[in-house]
């Protein structure tokens, strides 16, 4: 399927969903003043250098395909202002490249078997929310502390034992799910985060809840379920008095 939105008689949206597309259609290098470009669905398993040309684009979807890598030209594409999708594909590296992207507001790379994260996403400063999920991630670099505007961090499905010490400094997180990793105590880097609202922390190894957690000022909802885990019921009583939802 190929849609195009024209605006003064230009395509500014080319979509190919579920396109049955093996490769980038040559059509779309016509037209280097699109701004969205939407890939998804289909079985492309790789993708043009070329792609860092079409700099007036403010959204790329690339996600449900079967790339094993994308370009350093993608780092070309300072114009991307709203969504990058690199979900579900086969991706093992992301490349350094991203961290020029330092207006992008949404990022997703899950669903991808990837060994890291870039150190240079912490370039990536006009980031509101990135999405990690099911991506086989064992750590993350410390520079994620640098993302000053990062509301919601998704990193379920993944094999964390640990969070950076510098996520201290994600001062506008309002969101953070840890659901389904190997955390066996909470990130003591959560401490002190003045607007965290939900955090989710169901299906780790957590042994206890620090006294620290009813200190979280703006903590709306703690989930804790299905952990091996020791609760102080005083601990647990002051969190619910003053409003905070727990699911333990």
């Amino acid at each position: 399927m190929q849609v195009q939105i024209y605006s003064e008689g230009r395509p500014t949206v080319l979509s190919y969903w579920r396109a049955g597309l093996s490769d980038v259609p040559e059509e779309v290098w016509g037209h280097p003043r699109l701004e969205v470009l939407l890939l998804p669905d289909n079985a492309l398993t790789r993708i043009p250098h070329r792609i860092g040309s079409l700099s007036h684009l403010h959204t790329l979807d690339l996600g449900h395909n079967r790339l094993t890598s994308v370009p350093d030209t993608l780092g070309d594409l300072t114009g991307l202002t709203r969504f990058l999708y690199l979900h579900d594909n086969e991706l093992t590296a992301l490349p350094e490249s991203l961290g020029r992207l330092s207006r992008l507001a949404y990022l997703n790379v899950g669903e991808n078997p990837l060994a890291g994260l870039p150190g240079s996403i912490g370039s990536m400063t006009g980031l509101v929310e990135l999405r990690a999920q099911h991506a086989t991630l064992t750590r993350l670099p410390e520079s994620i502390g640098a993302l000053g505007a990062l509301r919601e961090l998704w990193l379920r499905g993944n094999r964390l034992t640990a969070l950076p010490d510098s996520v201290r400094h994600l001062r506008e997180l309002r969101e953070l799910e840890l659901r389904e990793n190997a955390f066996t105590d909470v990130p003591g880097s959560l401490r002190g985060l003045p607007l965290l609202r939900r955090l989710d922390l169901r299906s780790n190894r957590l042994r206890e809840l620090p006294g620290w957690i009813a200190s979280l000022p703006a903590l709306e909802k703690l989930d804790v379920r299905w952990n091996d885990l020791h609760a102080p019921p005083a601990l647990l009583e002051t969190l619910t008095a003053r409003g905070c939802a727990v699911l333990y």
